[in-house]
């Protein structure tokens, strides 16, 4: 796992494609993926939602169409920085706000908000229990946690297809169209891999102090959302 200070300066490197790169290569899937995770929320209308390693800010702007109250946050200011561009862009930009801020200190106090959300980020987070912890930490009792994330398809035959296109042509592809020296794109299938499997990452947010966790495998298990429950 890079350092927290790698992995902020990869993703600075390819912020300017980052958009484009995403929609491209998940063929535009990853749209209805932020809107399942929205779903399986249970957001009402004026709930405070924190969402955080929030990049160019898509699934708090998702958050924001569903009537909540966003905070987006992110230790890349670059990011933050396209976030904030594309919330002037939408009716619902008055709801949302970016700042810059690291998930394992977040300034926030203690149960501030009804949802805490990570959408393809807390695999990036250098200390993943730490991060569940701390997204624990500021979400008030009854409150959910809702993580989407990659995971590692439970079927074999979705395992072996995607895990040719993961591991051979998006690396290729990805470092080719980011534009810029990195290898964001090779990091990003290896960070996959050792990302704990949907029912770990169910273990790991129960230790973290999450309750009556529950997941949903997308796409045949290329990715998950989690659910769990503050006390």
């Amino acid at each position: 796992m890079p350092t927290g200070e790698a992995v902020r300066a990869m993703f600075d490197a390819i912020a300017p494609r980052y958009d484009f790169l995403n929609h491209l290569l998940s063929a535009g899937i990853d749209r209805r993926w932020r809107r399942v995770a929205v779903n399986l929320a249970q957001c009402k209308p004026g709930d405070r939602v924190l969402d955080i390693c929030s990049g160019t800010g898509d699934l708090a702007i998702t958050f924001a169409r569903a009537g909540a109250r966003v905070t987006g946050s992110d230790f890349v200011n670059s990011m933050v920085v396209r976030a904030e561009a594309k919330r002037r862009t939408i009716p619902q930009g008055a709801a949302i706000r970016f700042l810059v801020a690291d998930s394992l200190q977040l300034p926030f106090r203690d149960g501030t908000f009804d949802v805490v959300s990570v959408g393809f980020g807390i695999r990036n987070v250098e200390n993943l229990d730490a991060g569940l912890r701390e997204m624990r930490r500021v979400c008030k009792p009854a409150g959910r946690v809702v993580i989407l994330e990659f995971t590692t398809p439970p079927a074999r035959i979705v395992r072996g297809v995607f895990g040719f296109y993961f591991h051979h042509i998006l690396p290729r592809v990805g470092n080719t169209l980011a534009g810029v020296r990195t290898d964001a794109y090779t990091y990003l299938p290896h960070s996959v891999d050792t990302f704990p499997a949907a029912p770990e990452l169910a273990k790991r947010m129960e230790c973290a102090g999450l309750v009556n966790i529950q997941y949903r495998y997308l796409a045949g298990g290329v990715a998950a959302v989690h659910v769990g429950f503050c006390k």
